[in-house]
Order: C-alpha cells, then sequence, then structure tokens
C-alpha cells in the first residue's frame, strides 16, 4: 500500500457534484485530489437527459425547494448561495452555451451532455486539480478527525475529505452506493434507499403494452393515495406507455411521491382531455358523432384521441367498437366521458432502482451542517449531491442540488482554510 502526496481537500467520485465542487476549491486556491474507479469521468453526468444533461432549472431558488419533496428545507442555505442563475453562469463563463426549453429546463446549446463533462474536467485540469484513478475503501480517522481515504491501491491523505459518490442508480456507471458504506464507517444513518424518478408498474400491463410506444404530450397525471380522496401529486405535461406500465416526465415525477407499496396502494389517473371541462368535452363529443354518425365508433374517436389509445378507452367504458355513434345512449356516453377524463391505473411496484434516474434516501441530513455540508458526526468530513437524503422532481433540479451543495462545501473549507 503506497503512500502519496496529500491535499487540502480529496473528493470521492467524479460525477456531477465531485467535479463542480474540485473546480470550486482549485479556483479558491485550495490543493484538490478527485479518486474516481471509472476510467472515465463524469459517466452518469454524461448519460443524464437521454444524453442532452438537463443542467438546471431556469428559476428562483424558492421555486427549485418546491419541487423537493423531501427535506427541501435542508438545501435553503446552500440555494441561496448558488442557485440555477449562477450554474447557469458558471456554465456559459466556460464556453458551454446553454438554451432553456419547455418546463424551464435547461439545456447545452450543443444537446451534448458530454460538452458539459468535458467543460467541469478541462475547468479542474486548468486549475491543476489531480485526478486518481483509484477506489475509495475507507475514509481514514483519527480522534474523531478525517485524514483522508484508505483505497483499493494508495492511502492518500488529506485535511478535508468529500464524499460525492452518487446514490445506487445506474450502477454501471460507478453509482453503486458505496458512498452510504463509507458515510456508516464514520457513524452516519443512511435512510431506506429506494427508486425515484422511476417508471411504473401497472396491473393493466398488457393493455399498456398494446398503447406502448404512445406519448401523450398534454395529459394531467394524478397520483393517489390509498385512503386519501384528494391526489398527493397532480401536473399536466407528458408520458408515455410501455410493455409493463408507465414511463415519461409526469411518470418519472409522481413516483418520487410513492412511499412503501408493500403497505399503501397507489392508482394514477389520466386526465386525456385536461383542457376541456366534462359539460365541454361533452359537447365535443355530441358534435363529432353527429358528423360521423354512421362511422363505426372507434373510427369516430380519431378526432378526439390517439389511435393506439382508443381500444383501451372503449374497453374501459364498456362499448363495442363496432357500434354507430347514432346509437350511443346517454349512459355509454357518459362512461366514455368520464373514462376520457380518468383512465385509471393500479400501481403494482416501481421499475428497479438500476433504472431510477435517481435515488430517494441516504445520509441522514439531520447529521449535516446545511451551510457546509460538513458532518456534524467528523471533523473535516463533508457530503455533498446524491449521496445525501435529498431528492427532486424532473427538470434539472437534482443537478442543481449537486452543484450548490458542492458550492457550500467549497466555500466552507476555503472559508475554514482563510481563517487558520
Amino acid at each position: 500500500m503506497k503512500k502519496t502526496e496529500s491535499f487540502d481537500v480529496l473528493i470521492a467520485g467524479g460525477g456531477a457534484s465531485g467535479l463542480f465542487c474540485a473546480a470550486q476549491c482549485a479556483k479558491l486556491g485550495l490543493s484538490c485530489g478527485v479518486i474516481e474507479k471509472n476510467d472515465r469521468l463524469g459517466l452518469k453526468l454524461s448519460i443524464t437527459g437521454k444524453g442532452r444533461c438537463n443542467v438546471t432549472n431556469n428559476c428562483d431558488a424558492d421555486t427549485v425547494m418546491k419541487n423537493i419533496p423531501r427535506n427541501p428545507r435542508f438545501m435553503f442555505s446552500s440555494l441561496q448561495r448558488f442557485a440555477p442563475a449562477d450554474t447557469m453562469a458558471y456554465f456559459e463563463s466556460l464556453g458551454a452555451g446553454l438554451k432553456t426549453e419547455r418546463g424551464n429546463r435547461v439545456f447545452p446549446v450543443s444537446d451534448k451532455a458530454r460538452d458539459i463533462v468535458d467543460a467541469l474536467v478541462n475547468e479542474c485540469r486548468r486549475l491543476g486539480v489531480t485526478f486518481i484513478t483509484d477506489e475509495v475503501c475507507e475514509i481514514l480517522t483519527e480522534n474523531g478527525k478525517a485524514l483522508g481515504f484508505k483505497c483499493k491501491g494508495s492511502t492518500i491523505y488529506a485535511d478535508n475529505v468529500i464524499i460525492a459518490c452518487g446514490g445506487r442508480s445506474y450502477p454501471k456507471t460507478g453509482s453503486d452506493g458505496s458512498g452510504y458504506a463509507l458515510a456508516k464507517g464514520i457513524g452516519h444513518t443512511v435512510t431506506a434507499i429506494t427508486p425515484s424518478l422511476c417508471p411504473m408498474v401497472c396491473r393493466e400491463a398488457d393493455e399498456c403494452a398494446e398503447a406502448m410506444g404512445l406519448s401523450l404530450k398534454n395529459c394531467t397525471l394524478s397520483l393517489y393515495k390509498e385512503g386519501k380522496k384528494k391526489p398527493i401529486y397532480k401536473e399536466l405535461g407528458e408520458m408515455l406507455f410501455t410493455h409493463f406500465g408507465l414511463s415519461g416526465p409526469l411518470v418519472l415525477s409522481a413516483s418520487a411521491h410513492i412511499d412503501n407499496l408493500d403497505k399503501y396502494g397507489y392508482t394514477v389517473a389520466i386526465d386525456l382531455k385536461p383542457a376541456l371541462d366534462e359539460p365541454t368535452l361533452d359537447k365535443r363529443i355530441l358534435r363529432d358523432f353527429a358528423e360521423d354518425a354512421n362511422k363505426d365508433l372507434s373510427n369516430a374517436l380519431r378526432g378526439m384521441l390517439p389511435q393506439k389509445i382508443i381500444p383501451m378507452v372503449m374497453k374501459r367504458a364498456g362499448l363495442d367498437p363496432d357500434m354507430k355513434p347514432n346509437s350511443i345512449t346517454k349512459e355509454q356516453r357518459r362512461r366514455l366521458l368520464e373514462t376520457m377524463k380518468g383512465l385509471r391505473f393500479e400501481i403494482t411496484r416501481l421499475r428497479p432502482i438500476d433504472e431510477a434516474i435517481i435515488t430517494r434516501g441516504g445520509v441522514n441530513v439531520k447529521e449535516i451542517d446545511p451551510s457546509s455540508m460538513a458532518s456534524k458526526l467528523c471533523e473535516g468530513a463533508y457530503f455533498i449531491g446524491e449521496v445525501l437524503d435529498v431528492d427532486a422532481y424532473t427538470g434539472g433540479f437534482n443537478l442543481q442540488i449537486a452543484f450548490s451543495t458542492a458550492f457550500a462545501a467549497a466555500q466552507s473549507i476555503a472559508d475554514s482554510k482563510a481563517s487558520e
């Protein structure tokens, strides 16, 4: 086991939070090393947003907090210090042009996530950050203070260590939950680890499979928890039918609200015509049926619904696809309308955590100083990014959490060094 040089800051993990934090530390004059077990840096970052990288959301800090379902108050201080506008200005300054799209989602102009990764890596190199290919096994401590990392191939010392290993989603990118073991090794507790921003498996999977590939661009999804009359999540947007159930932006965000499927039942209701209230939709149905009075009902519905979903809607409404619109009764029309305004699916489980965009759960934030990301249990140890028990909806909010927590840690360490 060889010894290497000592650093002011040593970071475990060369992902979004780790690279950004390293660049900030080096910019503030700190000697910094990043330990990454993969041959490539920023591997998970390079595949985010389907390879486009949703860098942040073009909104204020309060809006970010509203999009964090668990422990949002923990993020107050770090978001005040480094908000989405700061993230955008930073990447623009590195030459990575950005653009804002629907839902205020911010992407690189090039639509290439790799440009964001390269911008961070190149900035780190320009500032003299040392990159080390190794795997961190343990946080070295003495008398309650972190001294560095014990790795598979070396022991590396530092005045401060930062755990930026990510969660457990996309383990092939190196985000395999190793940061939780490091945290537990110095006495931290880790909350239950489950998938979040994850597709849903439905009891009606066979019906979903028949509509597989259909993307609904403007629908409203409501998520109901067993025993509650009001939806615990409701939003207008896009969703997708798959061979196992439901996916797409609305579904992924709704999944962040699902807790303990073994104990509670959850149902999704999809409003296929959210712009029309029931009386208006009923008039639309009557008008279309009058125009296509002698066509088969399945053909008459094509002006209102995507073709792939018509068989499902008619089956749910108990209607024969060969019947004529002029023969439909008022009761049958009511059932059709109710189905179009509330197509329901029972959620049996979420897809495996390997398919989740992010991890729900992590290092207990009660044990972390929210202004600095410093451990309250071990001096000189810091936790940033997805390893923490903070996660948000889709839209760039999770990367903003990574950048804001990384900035807070770098500033805190630099301030401590300056006061020595």
